[in-house]
């Protein structure tokens, strides 16, 4: 099922044509309402009339997150605060919060674009979701949240937190469709295998997971683990929240609402737009945002985006799986390093738990990458010589993808602690220092 054939089919040349009248009134409109971007136009000697086509789009300023801090908390607004009827932040743990503020009509495109997701993942009114996700500052909660209800299906409120009681629900009031994050997912997984219950009588079928990265092989784990369907949902909170991308049953990259998000693959290094197939980071212009609209906004998000026809009906470009995050980015003795790359090694051995953590340490003026892994039951021994063993089996996998190589500490089972929202993966102790 499609939620709109309208705007999830369109031609080409409709699609170009929407998207080049919608970018000319964006630009008209943020040039007379948010000083920052006139200011930004007029140093670059760029008028609202400049912008004909959507292909005009890369003589625009980007956007950046720093902006974004450095304007905290109103000065992007492109509205007067009456009008705006709800407002999220990002934790600002690396500085000021970014603030981001919706009118009645931003609320509404979310939840449009929330139930096209949805929709996409198999689901109609008939389910029951439980919203795993945080409700608050957060967008994943009330934005999961408002799309459900959108839909016409039922809504559980969880949140995150009091995991027992979240199985305990789940089971009694007969959820059909789970939304989390996939970290926490697993956390679900685990805990339910200590409650006894049997997974037979549950009736989920659907997952929907977001809020960071994760990979093919986690998906599959969940899957395996839960006995559900595993969907990726993005989103980000500077330009919506959940619900900017979304897959379909063939699970071949996210379909992007383009109707409402331009997207663009730039070079991280010399901000050039990229072609498509060719892995970049992620840049996103809001057509239609009223309260908080943005030009090119750099998501700092890396992948590749696909524009050949999806066999699901949708003719919106897709988005790759995102592989990592330019700022998350490890730099260890020259070379890249990503998480996601540690975690596929590890969700290709059985001998691992999916629970993981990368400590990056400078000793001596030398990178050094610790790996603890969680070691299963059946596979930690107090035989030094098999611990041994496993611990050159994964240092040799890690080697031959990661091109380095890294500590590894094998541990007991539930010794990583376990995330109810994001998961932290990595501890960069050359930051401290």
């Amino acid at each position: 099922m499609i939620w709109n054939i309208s705007k999830e089919c369109m031609t080409p040349e409709e699609k170009r044509h929407l998207q080049g009248e919608r970018l000319r009134k964006l630009v008209e409109r943020v040039y007379h309402s948010v000083p920052f971007y006139r200011q930004k136009m007029q140093e670059m000697d760029i008028m609202p009339r400049d912008i004909r086509t959507i292909d005009d789009i890369v003589k625009l300023p980007f956007t950046t997150k720093q902006d974004l801090r450095d304007n905290y908390p109103y000065g992007l607004f492109a509205v007067p605060l009456s009008e705006i009827v709800r407002l999220h932040a990002s934790s600002g743990t690396t500085g000021k919060p970014t603030t981001v503020g919706y009118t009645r009509y931003d609320l509404s495109v979310w939840s449009e674009m929330t139930a096209r997701c949805l929709t996409a993942y198999g689901a109609d009114r008939n389910d029951i979701f439980s919203v795993g996700y945080g409700y608050g500052l957060f967008t994943g909660g009330l934005g999961m949240h408002y799309g459900v209800e959108h839909l016409g299906a039922t809504v559980i409120p969880m949140s995150s937190g009091n995991t027992s009681k979240h199985i305990q629900l789940v089971h009694d009031f007969g959820a059909t469709a789970l939304a989390c994050t996939p970290s926490y997912a697993l956390y679900i997984a685990e805990t339910l295998e200590k409650t006894g219950i049997p997974r037979d009588e549950f009736k989920l079928r659907i997952g929907i997971f977001g809020a960071e990265p994760w990979t093919e092989n986690m998906r599959k784990e969940i899957e395996a683990k839960l006995g559900i369907d595993a969907y990726n949902i993005y989103g980000l909170s500077e330009v919506m929240g959940p619900g900017v991308s979304y897959e379909c049953q063939y699970k071949d990259g996210s379909h992007i609402g383009e109707d409402h998000f331009y997207p663009e693959i730039i070079s991280p290094d010399t901000l050039e737009q990229l072609p498509y197939g060719q892995e970049g980071e992620l840049v996103f212009t809001t057509l239609t945002k009223e309260g908080m609209p943005l030009l090119r906004y750099r998501t700092k998000d890396l992948c590749a985006l696909d524009p050949t026809p999806c066999p699901c009906g949708r003719t919106s470009v897709r988005m790759s799986r995102i592989m990592g995050r330019s700022d998350d980015m490890l730099i260890i003795r020259g070379v890249n390093v990503f998480p996601s790359q540690v975690e596929s090694v590890i969700l290709e051995m059985e001998e691992f738990e999916p629970h993981y953590l990368l400590i990056v340490d400078r000793v001596n003026n030398l990178d050094n990458l610790e790996v603890q892994v969680e070691v299963k039951d059946g596979f930690y021994s107090d035989e030094i010589n098999k611990m041994i063993e496993l611990k050159k089996k994964i240092a040799g996998r890690l080697h031959s993808v990661l091109g380095l190589h890294a500590d590894i500490k094998l541990v007991e089972p539930y010794t990583i602690e376990r995330s109810q929202g994001k998961a932290q993966r990595v501890i960069d102790k050359r930051k401290l220092n």
